[in-house]
C-alpha cells in the first residue's frame, strides 16, 4: 500500500538524516553510536537467558517516567521475570542507562521487518509495554502475529494527531495490532472509539500521579538549603530556560520585599548555562556546591542533577520551566504535589495535566513579567488565595492517582504474564 512505502521511504530518511547529523550534532551522534553493534549486544545479553522478559519501550525521560511505576509494581510482583527497557532518544537513555530497576536497558533498534523479527528472536519478550506515543509498524506486526500481548498505557488522542487525518493509514494500522490501549482521559477514548479499530480502550489515566505521590513520600532532607533559607520563604524555580531566568529576574525585587529568597534549578547545568544566570542576577547568586560560604545570597543556583523533585518540598510557591520554549513546560506535577502553588509560562496547553491543574485553581500561567508579578502579588498578600491554590494543588494529585493498579489488574486478570 502507498502509505506503507511513504512510512519505509520517511524510516530511510531519518537514518541517513540522523547519520548526516551526527558529524556536528552531538545528539545525534549519540542516537546513531548507540545503535552500532546493537544486535550483538542484544545477542550477548540475552544468550543465555532462560527467565520470561517484560519488555518496557519509551521514546524518551518523559514516557520512561510514566512507565516506571509499572515497571516497579510488576517488578515486584513477578520478581522471576525480567525487565528489558528500550529507548527511542538518548535523553532517555544517557540519563537512565544505569536504572537499577530494570535487568537489561537498550537503544531500540530502528523499526522494519528485518530489524523488528531479529529484535523479537532475540529478546523472545512475554509481554510488551510500549508507552504514550511510540507506535511503531513493524515491530507491533510481528508481535501480533505472534501472538505476543502488546499494551499501549498513558495513551493520549487529540483531534490534530494523525490517526484522523486521510494520511494516518499506517498509524491506524500499527494502533490496531495492540492488545489494549490504557488512554489518560475520556476525550482520548471518545476520539479513538471513532476510530472503530478492533482494540479496546480503557479510561485509566496519568502513571506519572502514582509516580510522584511516590517520589514526594521518599524527598530527601537538604540541610544545607534550610541553612541558607534562615527563615525566608521559598519560590522553587525548576527546569528554567533563558527566558525563564529573565522574567525571574525581572519580578526578584517583588520576592525580596516579602522576605522571599529564589532556588533556580536549571534544565540544563553546563558552565556557560550557570555563569549566564550569575551575570543576570549580578552579584546575589550563589551556586549550591558553594552555598556554605555565601550564605547571605538571595538566589541559589542548582548546580547539580537529581535535587529538583525534593527541592519542590522545601518551596513556598513553585515555579514551572519551558513555558516559552515551542515544547512547552516540564513536569509541573512533581511540584503540586507537596500542595504548592504553581506558575508558569504560556506554553502549556497541550499537556493535560498543566491544563487540569488551572481549572482547579492550583496552577498559574502568565505572559510576561508583569502578569506573573500580579500572580506573586496576590498569593503573598492574600492568605485565603494561597491557601486555596496550595490545597487546589495538592488535592488535584491525589485525586488522579490509580493508574497503575487498574493497567498491573488488567496484566493479572487477564493472565498476561502467567499463561
Amino acid at each position: 500500500m502507498l502509505a506503507l512505502l511513504f512510512y519505509n521511504l520517511f524510516l530511510f530518511f531519518f537514518q541517513l538524516g540522523s547519520r548526516i547529523l551526527a558529524l556536528f550534532n552531538k545528539k545525534a551522534a549519540l542516537w546513531v553510536k548507540g545503535r552500532l553493534f546493537i544486535f550483538s549486544k542484544l545477542k550477548d545479553a540475552f544468550e543465555n537467558e532462560t527467565a520470561p522478559v517484560i519488555w518496557f519501550h519509551c521514546a524518551s525521560l518523559g514516557e520512561f517516567e510514566q512507565g516506571r511505576p509499572v515497571m516497579e509494581s510488576l517488578r515486584e510482583q513477578y520478581p522471576a521475570h525480567k525487565i528489558l527497557v528500550t529507548f527511542f532518544s538518548p535523553s532517555g537513555y544517557e540519563i537512565r542507562k544505569n536504572y537499577n530497576g530494570a535487568d537489561y536497558i537498550f537503544y531500540l533498534p530502528m523499526d522494519g521487518m528485518v530489524n523488528a523479527m531479529r529484535f523479537i528472536n532475540i529478546v523472545k519478550p512475554k509481554l510488551a509495554v510500549f508507552i504514550k506515543y511510540e507506535l511503531w509498524y513493524y515491530y507491533t506486526r510481528v508481535m501480533h502475529e505472534r501472538q505476543i500481548p502488546l499494551l499501549l498505557i498513558s495513551a493520549i488522542f487529540l483531534k490534530t494527531h494523525s490517526y484522523f487525518k486521510w494520511h494516518g493509514e499506517v498509524q491506524r494500522k500499527t494502533l490496531s495490532k495492540f492488545s489494549h490501549v490504557f488512554v489518560q482521559d475520556e476525550l482520548s477514548k471518545k476520539l479513538a472509539d471513532k476510530l472503530q479499530l478492533p482494540v479496546s480502550f480503557t479510561v485509566a489515566g496519568d502513571t506519572r500521579f502514582d509516580r510522584v505521590i511516590k517520589i514526594a513520600s521518599q524527598y530527601k532532607r537538604i540541610d544545607a538549603l534550610t541553612n541558607w533559607a534562615s527563615g525566608s520563604r521559598l519560590v522553587v524555580a525548576g527546569s528554567t530556560w533563558p527566558d525563564d531566568e529573565r522574567v525571574l529576574w525581572e519580578v526578584l525585587l517583588l520576592l525580596k520585599q516579602h522576605n522571599l529568597k529564589l532556588v533556580i534549578a536549571p534544565h540544563e547545568i553546563n558552565e556557560s548555562h550557570l555563569t549566564q544566570i550569575e551575570k543576570q542576577f549580578d552579584q546575589q547568586t550563589v551556586r549550591f556546591s558553594q552555598v556554605a560560604n555565601h550564605p547571605n545570597s538571595d538566589v541559589l543556583i542548582i548546580d547539580n542533577i537529581g535535587m529538583l523533585s525534593s527541592l519542590y518540598h522545601y518551596a513556598h510557591i513553585t515555579y514551572i520551566g519551558g513555558g516559552y520554549t515551542p515544547t512547552g513546560i516540564h513536569n509541573c506535577l512533581e511540584a503540586a504535589v507537596y500542595g504548592k502553588p504553581v506558575v508558569f509560562g504560556p506554553t502549556y496547553l497541550k499537556y493535560a495535566e498543566a491544563k487540569g491543574l488551572i481549572k482547579v485553581g492550583g496552577a498559574f500561567s502568565f505572559k510576561n513579567s508583569g502578569e506573573l508579578n500580579n500572580i506573586l502579588t496576590r498569593l503573598l498578600q492574600q492568605e485565603t488565595a494561597y491557601k486555596t491554590a496550595a490545597t487546589a494543588a495538592g488535592e488535584f494529585v491525589i485525586v488522579h492517582q490509580g493508574a497503575t493498579d487498574k493497567i498491573v489488574d488488567y496484566i493479572q486478570e487477564n493472565r498476561l504474564l502467567t499463561n
